[in-house]
């Protein structure tokens, strides 16, 4: 195993609680979330995410569209490996017939 080390956030229990939340519905926990936040940040060399203000503000803006979409993805076939790679490769034939 790697040489670790300790990461100490103090963060508003609130703040825990509802992103805890999140991410248990999401199938992680928190260090793991976390981990993945180091190592986006290192893929991408910086914060892994846009940081602008947003248009409306609302404690709740970003969990009704998450909900949006997770109700959107529910209705949405299954696809098998074979689609999923048949679309891939459209997607490329296309890029490459438009000299993208």
């Amino acid at each position: 195993m790697a040489d670790t080390g300790l990461i100490q956030v103090r963060v508003d229990e609130k703040l825990k609680k509802e992103v805890t939340e999140i991410y248990e519905s999401l199938g992680i926990d928190m260090p793991t979330a976390i981990r993945m936040f180091l190592n986006r940040s290192r893929l991408v060399r910086g914060i892994p995410f846009e940081l602008t203000l947003p248009e409306e503000t609302g404690n709740n803006n970003g969990t009704k569209f998450f909900e949006e979409l997770r109700k959107q993805a529910e209705t949405v076939p299954e696809m098998s490996l074979d689609e999923i790679n048949a679309e891939i490769n459209a997607a490329r034939r296309s890029r490459k017939g438009s000299g993208v």
